[in-house]
């Protein structure tokens, strides 16, 4: 379904203001679900249920004072923040929402979609580095080496998806998935993404570059106001946008279960509009519930040491992953 340039400019306008609004609707569920595990109320006094609880956040955010260090450089300070939410809002035009419904649908779709997600540790690492400060210096640096170990591990968990595919496109990927989604067919590559997914996103178990045990605050100790707002938000958007690609990789993407049997009872009635709000359902939904389940790791597992951290990511991690894509490639070319 081709859809005029005006729609896909709405959509797109619509895309970005949603991601925006996720971040304050994910630190509400954030707090809800820790609060559940933890068998307290939560946020409940700023509105009915605590709900305007994030609003009241970054209202406090954008009025508190804009402190930086005095040795800190300036320019490179103020712009890490902005490098890491420009990136993460760039991710979200690659993102096939429905069947003819993405704002970019570029032929190399998954390679670009590495390679944006890859920019985001250069913000961290600039971060770290220009607040000349140790702990913030430490959590750069961690941050990089994480970064790298775990992204090969990514990628190679995305050959596998490509192998398998015959293309780089997300929306030919998603459309493969149409009769069986490749968590059935390749549930090792699809495991490899979401460890390595977590890792990515520097979230729980392997939140090192900000551990504030050790780090006080990691790469964003010497930020406040809403340069600390604007890394909240990145963080955030991140976490929703990982949770998209999982589910676009591995989980059949926008497409309904067993869609293939019925998409032709909605073609021949013309109700294609129908089936296109269906889809940005089921991909809202899919995407929902690996939210959930971000949240629902971080309040289960323990933090790693970075030695661990390091010996997953290469003594783990990246054989596996390795091993299984000669594996798909053999089989492919056996039986494709």
């Amino acid at each position: 379904m081709n859809l005029p340039l005006p729609l896909i400019a709405l959509i797109g306008f619509g895309v970005i203001n949603f991601f925006l609004l996720s971040a304050s609707v994910l630190v509400y569920a954030e707090r809800k679900v820790s609060a559940y595990i933890h068998n307290r109320p939560g946020p409940n006094r700023v509105g009915p249920f605590g709900l305007l609880q994030p609003f009241a956040d970054v209202v406090k955010l954008v009025f508190k004072e804009d402190i930086r260090p005095t040795v800190a450089n300036s320019f490179v300070h103020s712009f890490a923040p902005w490098l890491m939410v420009v990136v993460a809002m760039a991710t979200t035009a690659l993102l096939p929402l429905a069947r003819g419904v993405v704002i970019a649908d570029v032929g190399v779709g998954a390679l670009a979609l590495l390679a944006l997600t890859s920019i985001a540790v250069y913000g961290v690492t600039l971060a770290g580095w220009s607040s000349n400060s140790k702990y913030s210096l430490l959590g750069g640096l961690r941050s990089s080496a994480q970064m790298i170990s775990y992204e090969l591990s990514m990628g190679l968990a995305v050959v596998s998806v490509v192998l398998m595919t015959g293309s780089l496109r997300l929306t030919d990927i998603v459309e493969a998935q149409n009769a069986v989604w490749y968590v059935f067919s390749n549930p090792v590559g699809c495991i490899l993404f979401i460890v390595t997914a977590f890792a990515e996103t520097n979230r729980a178990p392997f939140d090192l570059p900000e551990a504030e045990q050790e780090l006080v605050g990691g790469y964003h100790t010497e930020y406040s106001g809403m340069k600390f707002g604007m890394f909240f938000l990145a963080e955030y958007v991140n976490l929703f946008i990982a949770s998209f690609v999982i589910v676009t990789l591995f989980f059949g993407g926008y497409l309904l279960p067993f869609e293939h049997l019925y998409v032709d009872f909605f073609v021949d009635r013309g109700l294609d509009w129908l089936l296109v709000i269906l889809q940005l359902l089921s991909l809202g939904l899919k995407a929902a519930f690996f939210a959930f389940v971000f949240i629902w790791v971080r309040w289960t597992l323990p933090r790693f040491k970075y030695s661990q951290l390091m010996q997953i990511g290469w003594k783990y991690l990246l054989p596996i992953a390795i091993g299984w894509v000669v594996i798909v490639a053999v089989v492919m070319a056996i039986f494709a």
